[in-house]
């Protein structure tokens, strides 16, 4: 009988996944390990096993388990990246370009996996202090500059008049997606899809006369 195969050995003998294909892993175990037990319960040997992967390569994406948090969020915006290349063709199309980016901003950080991971940050769980601003930084001030640097390009192409794209990201992204945020986390409506965002993205944008 020959001897047993080892795990090294099982692992050594199967094709390498793509980079791609274990970010996500990656990712998605993070996910789920911080939903379902909890920041703490995140550590880089669960979402190592979890992800199905070894544990040195959970750290070639992540240095330790804020950075893992990091990775989650910034996972969010950067799906946003091909909306915001859209270019609007002429003042007439600003709206509707406008309307599709914030839908799709919606449909990922409205859904009940982000709302989820939102209640669990602004809790009371004792690692809320180093993770808000990773939170900040990797999402919310993130999708900001991308709008922002949107909203500056068109302008350049005299396709909006915004006196101030920055301080008109904040505003679109607190009408259409932070209040939704809240009335979602505290149970007054479901999350995206089962709720349609669609009318409030039209009153916002009609509102900035842009």
């Amino acid at each position: 009988m020959p001897p047993p195969v080892s795990e090294a050995q099982k692992q050594r003998g199967r094709p390498a996944r793509p980079e791609s294909e274990q970010a996500r892993a990656i990712i998605d175990a993070a996910t789920r390990l911080m939903l379902s037990r909890g920041y703490a319960a995140m550590t880089m040997e669960a979402v190592a096993k979890e992800a199905g992967v070894a544990k040195k390569t959970v750290y070639r994406f992540a240095s330790d388990r804020d950075a893992l948090f990091g990775l989650i969020v910034r996972n969010w915006t950067d799906s946003f990246l091909p909306a915001f290349a859209s270019e609007a063709a002429s003042r007439e199309d600003v709206g509707d370009v406008l309307a599709s980016i914030l839908s799709t901003i919606a449909a990922r950080v409205l859904s009940a996996e982000a709302v989820g991971l939102f209640r669990l940050i602004v809790g009371g769980i004792p690692a809320r202090e180093q993770i808000l601003p990773i939170y900040d930084r990797n999402g919310i001030e993130r999708s900001r500059e991308l709008l922002a640097d949107w909203l500056v390009r068109h302008k350049a192409r005299g396709l909006v008049t915004i006196d101030d794209p920055a301080a008109a990201s904040d505003l679109i992204l607190s009408m259409v997606i932070a209040e939704p945020l809240r009335q979602i986390a505290i149970g007054l409506t479901p999350p995206l899809p089962d709720t349609d965002l669609a009318p409030r993205i039209r009153a916002a944008i009609g509102l900035l006369c842009l």
